[in-house]
Parts: C-alpha cells; sequence; structure tokens
C-alpha cells in the first residue's frame, strides 16, 4: 500500500546542483598599488598546472604594463598552496620570471592571500548583487576591483603580512 498523495500528478524531480557547478572561479593577482590581472575561467572548469602556467605568462605581460620598471627590480610573489600552483611545472616560469615565491609560514598550510582582505570585502558587495549572466557577472567584478583606491589594496597587503608574521613566530 502506498501512502501519500497519489492523486496529484508527478513533478519532475530536480537534481541539486553542486555550490561549486554553480560558481565561477576568478584568480586575481594585485599588488599594493591595486589589480594587475583579473582571470576568470569558463563555467565548470578547473585550475591545473598547465592553465595556471598560462595566467602566470599573462601576469608577466600585465606587469610590463602596468608597472613598468617592476620586473627588473625584486618580485616577491606569494599565492596559495593548491596542488596546481606548487607543481614542479608551475615552478619552471616563476624561476624563469625570476621572481622570489614567498614560502607559507608553518602550521599555515591554508593560508589563501586573498582570504584576509579582498575576497571577504568582494563576497559583501556580490551579496547585494543580481546578475543575468556570466558576461555580466564578470564586467561587475572587474568594475568592483577597478573602484576599489590603492589604499585597499594596500591595506589587504599589510593585513596579510600582518597574520603571516604572527603565524611564523
Amino acid at each position: 500500500m502506498e501512502l501519500g498523495h497519489t492523486s496529484s500528478p508527478k513533478r519532475p524531480r530536480k537534481c541539486l546542483q553542486t555550490l561549486s557547478a554553480r560558481k565561477i572561479i576568478v584568480t586575481v593577482f594585485l599588488d599594493r598599488e591595486g589589480v594587475l590581472l583579473v582571470d576568470f575561467l569558463e563555467r565548470g572548469s578547473t585550475i591545473n598546472s598547465e592553465r595556471y602556467c598560462e595566467t602566470l605568462t599573462k601576469l608577466r605581460r600585465a606587469i610590463q604594463n602596468k608597472r613598468r620598471g617592476k620586473l627588473s627590480s625584486k618580485v616577491l610573489f606569494f599565492h596559495d598552496n593548491a596542488r596546481p600552483l606548487t607543481a614542479n611545472r608551475t615552478r619552471e616560469p616563476l624561476d624563469h620570471c625570476g621572481w622570489e615565491v614567498f614560502d607559507h609560514p608553518p602550521y599555515s598550510l591554508d593560508l589563501a592571500p586573498s582570504d584576509y582582505h579582498l575576497f571577504p570585502n568582494m563576497k559583501t558587495w556580490l551579496a547585494t548583487q543580481h546578475f543575468y549572466d556570466d558576461a555580466e557577472l564578470q564586467a561587475g567584478v572587474n568594475e568592483w576591483l577597478k573602484c576599489q583606491a590603492a589604499k585597499f589594496y594596500d591595506d589587504g597587503i599589510n593585513k596579510l603580512c600582518t597574520v603571516m608574521i604572527s603565524a611564523s613566530i
């Protein structure tokens, strides 16, 4: 015997969509003056070492264009320690550029630079927005990043440095 509403028409069952399937991954490179490069992945894509190496090439060009002369001085490079970002293949372009990779302090294996300033502020802003498609979302994020003053980025790097110093003590 079946219990329930047998007289009501059966509705098609919706698949639960995972949060990651709804997300668009963005990689943001910045310095104390502002954003150097914003790189969006296609929906459903993930970052692998090959894609990250391509992005590092774009970053080098962006630094050449936006911060003339900076590549000839010492560049400290800090990124999170996700596998594609720390793979041996990824070290090659970083070494080729002559950038010094700033290591994660001990006991902070999950330290992501963007989690301390940039993305929490961006998420607060995104919560008040509505976008009709991916292109509109990307344009909105790019505009939000451009609208932040240099002090915003400088404050974020200072906050990150404070966290890193306290984590290494």
